[in-house]
Parts: structure tokens; C-alpha cells; sequence
């Protein structure tokens, strides 16, 4: 069944989709940040520790349920509305591999509001280390979803796709590094405090 928008509301749901995304990918990011800065807070003593506890807890359920939330219903309205304008794309491989990439990050942010009641009652037990390494794979899956919407059928597999792939990872690894050196240079200045 085709239903047929015009070129103006074909658009409208293209910049809707669009800045969905961007909302939702900024909330995803601060989300998570926001959660290594909520367990690194453990380390603080009282009452210290219980006051950042409490005013990351509330910064999380701000950005989850005025942004985040948000910004993945926008893009999934705008997305529907493409979709009826091009229903044959529901056909074609690049957008079953894209669906199934969004899929994925749809469960990464339903397992965001888990953390974020674990962490809550205090019952987390994700290591900041670990949460930097979980904060990446929205930036790997965006990166390939983008991809996949522009090249569509024709996703490159030669040199310059290796070439993007590579930097992110050297991105995602270098933030893993800094945030190991960083922690490490903070215990030599608590042990040479002593």
C-alpha cells in the first residue's frame, strides 16, 4: 500500500528524523557520562558522596525523560513519515541492516533506564572503566548507520571504510587511555600526599 505525501511533508519528516537524532545520540552521550560521574562519586566520603549520588540521579532522570526519550520518539516519527513517502524501501537490504542497527541502539537505551534504577538504589555494579567502554557503542553504531544511510546498497568495504573505522576505534580507545592515565596520575598525587 503507497500513501503519498507531498515533497514539503516528505521533508518536514526528513528534518524531524534528523534532528531527532541528533537529541536523541547527545542525550545517549550525557546520559552514560553522567553515569561514570555518578558511580566515580562512590569514592567521595559523607556527605559528599550521598549529595552527588542524589543531584546525578536527578540529572539522569532529567536528560533520560525530557531529552533522550524525546529525541527517540521524534526520530522515530520522523522516520515513519519517510517511510510511507518511500515504502519501497522497506525492500531493499541497507535499511533492514539500518533497522537492525537501531534496534540495537533502542535496547542500549531501554538498558540506560536500568542502569539508571540500579544506580538509583545504589545496587549498580558497573565499574566507571566499564561504563566508558559501554558509552562508545552508540558511536560505533551511528557511525555504521550513517554509512549505511548514504551509501545504501553500495556500503564500501575498501580502503576509506577501514580507514573511518579505525579512527573510531582509535577515538574510543584513546578516551579509554586518557581516563586510565588520569586515574592512575590521581593515586601517584594521593600517594606522594602522604
Amino acid at each position: 500500500m503507497t500513501i503519498n505525501i507531498s515533497a514539503e511533508a516528505y521533508l518536514w519528516f526528513k528534518t524531524l528524523h534528523i534532528v531527532g537524532v541528533v537529541v536523541w545520540f547527545a542525550g545517549l552521550f550525557y546520559l552514560v557520562r553522567l553515569f561514570i560521574y555518578h558511580v566515580e562519586a562512590r569514592d567521595q566520603p559523607e556527605p559528599l558522596r550521598q549529595a552527588f549520588e542524589k543531584q546525578y540521579a536527578l540529572m539522569e532522570r532529567r536528560l533520560a525523560n525530557i531529552i533522550t526519550t524525546p529525541g527517540l520518539v521524534v526520530t522515530v516519527i520522523g522516520a515513519a513519515g519517510l517511510l510511507l513517502g518511500n515504502p519501497s524501501w522497506l525492500s531493499q537490504t541497507w535499511l533492514h541492516a539500518k533497522l537492525a542497527f537501531v534496534v540495537g541502539l533502542v535496547a542500549y537505551h531501554c538498558y540506560c533506564y536500568r542502569l539508571m534504577g540500579l544506580l538509583s538504589l545504589g545496587k549498580c555494579e558497573w565499574s566507571a572503566k566499564q561504563l566508558r567502554a559501554f558509552n562508545e557503542l552508540p558511536t560505533l553504531l551511528l557511525v555504521l548507520v550513517v554509512m549505511l544511510v548514504v551509501f545504501k546498497n553500495q556500503f564500501p568495504t575498501g580502503g576509506a571504510t577501514w580507514l573511518l573505522m579505525a579512527l573510531v576505534l582509535f577515538m574510543a580507545a584513546s578516551i579509554q587511555f586518557y581516563a586510565r592515565w588520569r586515574r592512575l596520575k590521581a593515586e601517584r598525587e594521593a600517594i606522594n600526599a602522604v
